[in-house]
């Protein structure tokens, strides 16, 4: 049976849509509600707390929410019990019913070969005591643990602790969980059995059902993708995909279809909702789900995308901290942000448009997305300097709207 046809236009609207950029955004009071609703959408958010401007996991749902009360989200995730941190795409805040699915992650989890806690004489000894102490303790902090100096560390080493590094080798491997998260962004960790409820705890699936569970759950909140793009949705080998893939297209649960210039076959659900237009205008994290596949943005707006926070500054193409400007259907520009918080101004360090934009139209909205952004972040001001050939048109938008 022919596979059908899928034109290039619409796979960014299905993704777009899948992703949330098909709802205007509430025109009230963000609640815990519209925050619950957006992560089960997305099915994770990717944690980052590089602080440039914001922490990426914050930025995600504002371009999707707009402005919000980043403690009612911290009330939501970590005070409640819908919502847990796993390694799903890296380490991620992610549906506590997913804890389940993701058992057989933590039965495969190793720290890395050079990790500190590896290399340390009595590991077993010490991992077994933290683990003594947390029982007993619990929620606690790397400051509650008994002491151990580790080996020397060597350069390019991470500057943990031993006991933090202790602490998260069971939040690895599941003997501990995240039970908040400081205002240094340092973890606190307490029992899988205070934090998970039994339901989700209880449920046991085999490998190859939480692969295909994984895989469904891709699909849904891409919208549309190949086996790379849903197997990197929840970081999976395409290796083990490939076989889950097949099952759910053979049982009907997902559909395979051909994306216009895609050389390999996509994935969709059936069902899926393909709008005739997309509004959307909004800026996007560099960890947001729609571009942090590099691969697929490329293909989906024709987008070459890189973070170059670890670029040597010669050698940067656009900026330290670069945000993709989502307008409609395509990426319109990406403009290099930091916010100043000393002097209370969100600082455009870069413009720079997309080719064949329509440039009075995106200067004039990403000027808004930046007014919006810099009151929620309780920045006074915008800063736009010279550089980029946007960065004219961007400067005199922000100065019209005052």
């Amino acid at each position: 049976m022919p596979r059908r046809q899928i034109s290039l236009p619409a796979a960014r609207r299905i993704a777009l849509a899948a992703q949330g950029f098909c709802r205007e955004r509430p025109d009230c009071d963000v609640n815990a509600g519209h925050i619950r609703r957006t992560i089960n959408r997305l099915g994770l958010l990717q944690l980052d707390y590089v602080n440039v401007l914001v922490p990426a996991h914050l930025m995600v749902l504002f371009s999707r929410l707009g402005p919000y009360d980043v403690k009612r989200f911290h009330r939501l995730v970590y005070h409640g019990r819908d919502f847990t941190e796993q390694w799903a795409h890296e380490a991620s805040i992610v549906p506590a019913e997913l804890w389940p699915v993701l058992a057989h992650r933590r039965e495969d989890y190793r720290p890395w070969p050079n990790s500190p806690i590896m290399k340390l004489k009595g590991k077993s000894r010490y991992l077994d005591e933290v683990l003594a102490t947390t029982r007993k303790l619990a929620p606690v902090t790397a400051r509650d643990m008994p002491p151990m100096k580790g080996p020397k560390r060597r350069a390019g080493d991470w500057h943990r602790s031993m006991p933090r590094w202790a602490l998260e080798h069971h939040f690895g491997s599941g003997r501990l969980a995240v039970a908040d998260r400081l205002p240094n962004f340092q973890r606190v960790y307490d029992l899988p059995e205070k934090l998970i409820d039994d339901e989700h705890r209880e449920r046991k699936l085999t490998r190859h059902e939480s692969q295909r569970e994984l895989l469904k759950r891709a699909a849904q909140a891409s919208g549309i993708g190949t086996l790379h793009d849903l197997a990197d949705y929840y970081r999976m080998s395409p290796r083990e995909a490939a076989p889950r893939l097949a099952e759910l297209v053979d049982v009907g649960e997902l559909d395979e279809v051909a994306v216009e210039s895609w050389q390999a076959p996509a994935y969709m659900a059936p069902g899926t909702r393909c709008p005739r237009q997309v509004s959307a205008s909004s800026l996007l994290s560099p960890f947001d789900p729609v571009v942090w596949f590099r691969p697929r943005a490329e293909r989906l707006f024709d987008f070459h995308y890189r973070i170059e926070i670890y670029v040597p500054a010669n050698k940067r193409k656009w900026g330290y901290y670069v945000l993709p400007f989502l307008l409609d259907d395509r990426i319109a520009a990406r403009v290099d942000l930091k916010a100043d918080r000393k002097n209370g101004a969100l600082l455009v360090l870069a413009a720079i448009p997309e080719p064949d934009i329509d440039e009075e139209r995106v200067a004039t909205l990403l000027a808004m997305e930046l007014r919006a952004l810099a009151g929620w972040l309780s920045l006074g001001r915008i800063k736009v300097s010279r550089r980029g050939p946007f960065a004219r048109a961007l400067g005199a938008a922000v100065k019209e709207q005052g």
